[in-house]
């Protein structure tokens, strides 16, 4: 991916606490991470405005099942885990 070098303005304070957990070179992909992470939170947000505009806010239920859903895959993807371990 092509790079841009750009000057940005950030807290001082921030700034020595990223520096505390990179070094000097890591800074600029610290921080791009955040921008990336960002942006795609972002489209997330307009796709999810996209989607409601379109079919309608979602219910309680739509949510707790949704909810529910993932519960169900975090139980099956720990006891697959723990197999895994068990078996090593």
């Amino acid at each position: 991916m092509a790079t841009r070098k750009i000057t940005i303005t950030v807290p001082e304070e921030l700034v020595e606490s990223i520096k505390e957990r990179v070094d000097a070179r890591g800074v600029s992909a610290y921080i791009a991470a955040a921008a990336a992470h960002q942006d795609e939170m972002d489209r997330l947000r307009e796709l999810a405005e996209r989607l409601e505009e379109e079919h309608g806010p979602v219910t309680d239920g739509e949510y707790q099942a949704a909810l529910d859903r993932i519960s169900a895959v975090d139980a099956w993807h720990d006891e697959r885990q723990s197999q895994s371990d068990q078996a090593a």
